[in-house]
């Protein structure tokens, strides 16, 4: 018998962590399958990363056409697209539109956040409990907490006592900041770096950016849509749909037809201008094997680093901006509005790291080996414990005793990306094992929320409580995950994809790189076989 609930304890069938792309459609189709289905969310509304990353320049890099729900062909026909790659306040006016075509945020418990989970055998299900002490108790758990949503600071001596403004572009403000004649220092030149120090170099006196890794990255050509894109947009939705179904990374872009080495050097120009013309991260797809080939990446990377060359008009800046330590590629090419040229600005400085390193951070600024950095803003650009630091972040335990924490400590084994080895009834989504980063997260999403509620609706229908993956089939796809890793040059980029920004994270590439569509198939192939590697119980 289940052991009863307490008259406080809120119960459901699915419970869902986080109000993202991937936490809306777990809701609308857990309740089309008649599931009884809440959410807990610690932001004030739905958004996931777009609620949270406010920042200035905040963008994203997958076209808006295709960084949407594909589900419901009315909703692709409603929404229209201002732009071809939608800023942030545009993709949180979407999802918002979404919750409310769909009614999903009565659904949701708001400023909350998960603080623990306990699995229960006697009852099969799920205790759980928010920092605001809501308790809660579900069949099956879904975490939907998103591969980059775990804010990560640096351990800087001093980083406490800085007398001036602290913002992080993680955790921007939801009101307007003004940094209008301040001296600003932005720690940190990943994507949100490289999107906010343009916009933030329009208004302060001084900026400086902190750099401690130089990446790549290439302009976004972005554009709005006319009149005359909106019809073609809907003319070729179904086509740009199937194709992105179908194909490596969740979009209708694939590489150049031919191999490098078939085209003589004018036309490999050629080609690579196109992409950097066209672009954002397809530059790292350009040819065919070129995060596979070191010889084909080291012609695409001699391209864009002259491009930054003839962009950055200071020689010692632009080898400062060029990076050294990883093929082009490896880690996510970024996508910018004129970072590069920032640096020609008279109010503009670099501080490369490397060279000056930060001594520490004093209420006046930034202390490095060469002295003093005056600031009235310090800006933390720093990232994220990605991919599993949103999930090791809520104290998770399993029905033996074993903490989520402990069991990924060595990295972290699942079972096609959806399931872990001794959590019964635990479905991560867009986590590590799954293409999710290397994708199109808004259709990686759809994929695995379908499968996922397909396998349990099959689980309820055959009278099964409990389902969960064998650890021998958790480790095979771990290896298999490797295998796929270790045949690119990916892992040889110390990148947050390896957890290599994280001081005592055990390295090893967290994605699957297998690509889209194969996932998909190697997905429906366990669904088709019974659901293989899984153990179904009561």
């Amino acid at each position: 018998m289940s052991a009863p609930q307490a008259p406080d304890v809120e119960n459901c069938d699915v419970l869902v962590v986080g109000a993202g792309f991937a936490g809306i459609y777990t809701v609308i189709k857990a309740r089309s399958a008649g599931l009884d289905v809440r959410g807990v969310e610690a932001g004030s509304d739905v958004g996931g990363t777009w609620y949270w990353n406010r920042y200035p320049g905040a963008r994203c890099d997958v076209e808006s056409i295709d960084y949407s729900y594909s589900f419901d062909e009315e909703l692709q026909r409603e929404w229209v697209w201002s732009e071809r790659f939608a800023a942030q306040p545009e993709i949180r006016a979407y999802i918002a539109h979404v919750a409310d075509k769909y009614d999903v945020r009565p659904h949701f418990r708001f400023d909350e956040r998960v603080t623990t989970a306990r699995f229960d055998e006697s009852s099969a299900r799920w205790q759980v409990e928010t920092d605001t002490g809501t308790r809660m108790s579900a069949r099956h758990l879904v975490l939907a907490t998103g591969s980059l949503s775990a804010p990560h600071l640096p351990d800087i001596p001093g980083v406490d006592s800085f007398a001036g403004e602290v913002l992080m572009t993680a955790a921007w403000p939801e009101g307007p900041v003004d940094v209008s004649g301040k001296r600003v220092g932005v720690i940190g030149t990943g994507s949100s770096g490289i999107q906010s120090v343009p916009i933030l170099a329009e208004s302060a006196s001084h900026l400086t950016v902190f750099q401690r890794s130089a990446n790549y990255t290439v302009p976004a050509s972005n554009r709005p849509f006319g009149e005359d894109d909106q019809v073609a947009i809907q003319e070729n939705y179904a086509a740009r749909r199937a194709t992105s179904w179908a194909s490596s990374a969740g979009s209708p872009h694939v590489s150049h037809p031919q191999e490098i080495w078939d085209l003589d050097e004018q036309a490999r120009l050629e080609a690579l201008e196109q992409r950097w013309q066209e672009g954002g991260v397809l530059f790292a797809k350009t040819f065919p094997n070129q995060t596979i080939d070191p010889a084909v990446n080291d012609i695409a990377r001699e391209f864009a680093e002259a491009k930054i060359r003839s962009i950055v008009r200071d020689p010692q800046v632009a080898e400062d901006l060029i990076p050294t330590d990883h093929p082009i590629g490896t880690k996510r090419i970024c996508t910018d509005d004129g970072y590069y040229a920032t640096f020609n600005r008279d109010n503009v400085s670099l501080v490369n790291l490397r060279r000056t390193p930060i001594v520490e951070v004093t209420p006046e600024g930034i202390r490095t080996e060469d002295g003093l950095v005056e600031l009235d803003v310090l800006v933390f650009a720093t990232g994220f414990d990605a991919m599993t630091g949103a999930v090791t972040r809520i104290d998770i335990v399993g029905p033996r005793g074993e903490s989520i924490a402990d069991a990924w400590a060595d990295g972290p084994v699942t079972y096609l990306g959806m399931t872990v080895p001794g959590f019964p009834n635990l479905f991560a989504l867009n986590g590590p094992g799954s293409p999710s980063v290397l994708a199109n997260m808004v259709l990686t999403a759809e994929q695995q929320v379908n499968w996922m509620v397909d396998l349990i609706t099959h689980c309820d229908g055959a009278g099964h409580t409990v389902v969960e993956p064998r650890r021998d089939a958790a480790n095979a796809w771990f290896d298999h995950v490797n295998q796929a890793a270790a045949a690119t040059l990916f892992p040889k980029a110390n990148s947050w994809y390896m957890g290599a920004n994280i001081d005592g994270k055990t390295r090893v590439f967290m994605p699957y790189i297998g690509g889209f569509k194969r996932y998909l198939d190697l997905c429906d192939e366990a669904r088709d076989g019974g659901y293989a590697g899984f153990v179904l119980g009561s």
